[in-house]
């Protein structure tokens, strides 16, 4: 069994992990006082070398989109955290903030003084008022300890750190929607380029990235990059945080190596809940290809999980066992992502929407067979088509499901309803 790296949820089980003392007492902020004494290229040239890949879901390397910062501007440097955890599944940045806030704020300080920025921003979800309450409260300790605001440290580096509550998008994910969000209007994603890198958060050059990505940085800092690229595979470097949820016995955040697969991840959490057995999963959230038994021993990294047909997104791992109807969960993420779709593309518009009402009489035993070639042909025509990944990311669930279970969308119009209604199916009994 691979053994877990709890770092950035080691102390999460201490009652004051969430303050400025907490954390100071188990060693934090001593990565700041270290990069502080450094050159800022050094950090950057640190991070790249660490092997960190975005952990908001794209994998994109981080100090390699550090470096995209164009040497010179007449217009200000900007940090900007996506806090924005909106997908179905995802779970791990809302603990992460509640349990251990000033590995984040600390985190934005070193990233911003690796790359000369003055001014950082925490965009978080809206509805999530305890945990914005939290950050803002770690954001105030901070400034009192001045690890922000004037003179840092008497480094004399400045920075001033905004926490921003959006409104409840999910398009707001999409790091140029953020950005419209974050200056005051509507948010939907920008024409692309100009990139944020060299034109983003009130045309100034951007730096965006997911909260995990960030709050590793103090432990790169502090331990060397050497320390966080020897975990993980050769080309998924370093730990991440495994969000398991659904049909499991105890479900959780599991911080662990990436590379880990699902079978050692269920034997930590009990397995599949008592009685039952796995069906079918998503390696990254709802809008990642889905994976069934067959997939138990995937390493859960970038490369194994792409090459076996999904993406390892943010490592959102919901579990269903053989009670669950497939077309029906597969119609409630379709109706999210039309809910949320911004309107702007007619492709997400408008496929996002017929997905909805497709499902919707295959589910109630109302469909035929060409209804799921129509699903497959509004996936083509959505796919690489629309404006942000929103559209793509909803083609996902509908395809590797058709694909992988299509006897069962078969069965609910040759029955006239769903198999897995409890009136109908005895796989209910005792679940």
């Amino acid at each position: 069994m691979t053994t877990l790296t709890p770092i950035l949820t080691r102390h999460w089980d201490q009652a004051d992990s969430f303050t400025r003392a907490g954390y100071e007492r188990e060693g934090g902020y001593q990565g700041l006082r270290t990069a502080l004494t450094m050159d800022p290229d050094a950090i950057v040239q640190a991070v790249k070398d660490s092997g960190l890949r975005g952990r908001g879901g794209a994998g994109f390397p981080t100090g390699m989109k550090w470096g995209f910062l164009p040497p010179s501007s007449p217009n200000p440097r900007y940090l900007v955290v996506n806090a924005d955890e909106s997908e179905p599944g995802t779970c791990k940045d809302i603990p992460l903030m509640m349990a251990n806030p000033h590995v984040l704020v600390e985190g934005v300080i070193i990233s911003a003084f690796a790359i000369k920025s003055n001014h950082a921003f925490i965009y978080v979800r809206g509805e999530v008022l305890h945990v914005i309450r939290r950050l803002q409260q770690a954001v105030a300790e901070a400034y009192e300890a001045g690890y922000l605001g004037h003179d840092i440290l008497g480094s004399g580096y400045d920075l001033e750190l905004v926490v921003h509550t959006g409104a409840g998008a999910y398009i707001c994910g999409e790091e140029t929607a953020l950005l419209d969000s974050l200056e005051g209007f509507r948010g939907q994603p920008r024409l692309k380029p100009p990139f944020p890198a060299v034109a983003g958060l009130y045309g100034g050059p951007t730096v965006i990235n997911n909260v995990e990505s960030i709050a590793s940085v103090p432990s790169i800092v502090g331990n060397g990059p050497e320390w966080f690229a020897a975990m993980g595979t050769e080309k998924s470097q370093g730990y991440g945080i495994f969000s398991l949820s659904g049909h499991v016995a105890r479900p959780g955040q599991y911080e662990a190596p990436l590379g880990i697969t699902l079978r050692e991840l269920l034997d930590m959490a009990g397995g599949v809940r008592a009685g039952h057995r796995l069906k079918f999963w998503t390696p990254g959230g709802s809008s990642t290809p889905l994976f069934t038994d067959e997939h138990l021993d995937v390493p859960l990294d970038f490369e194994s999980v792409g090459a076996a047909g999904s993406m390892l997104g943010t490592r959102a791992l919901q579990i269903f066992d053989e009670t669950t109807c497939v077309v029906r969960a597969v119609l409630r993420w379709s109706e999210f992502y039309a809910h949320e779709s911004c309107g702007k593309c007619t492709p997400c518009r408008e496929g996002t929407y017929w997905y909805k009402q497709t499902l919707k009489r295959l589910e109630a035993g109302q469909g035929s067979e060409e209804d799921l070639e129509t699903l497959l042909d509004l996936s083509d025509n959505i796919l690489g088509r629309s404006f942000c990944a929103l559209g793509d990311g909803a083609t996902s669930p509908v395809v590797s499901s058709i694909k992988l279970f299509r006897d069962e969308y078969l069965a609910h119009f040759e029955q006239g309803g769903c198999p897995f209604d409890p009136a109908k199916s005895t796989l209910w009994a005792g679940a």
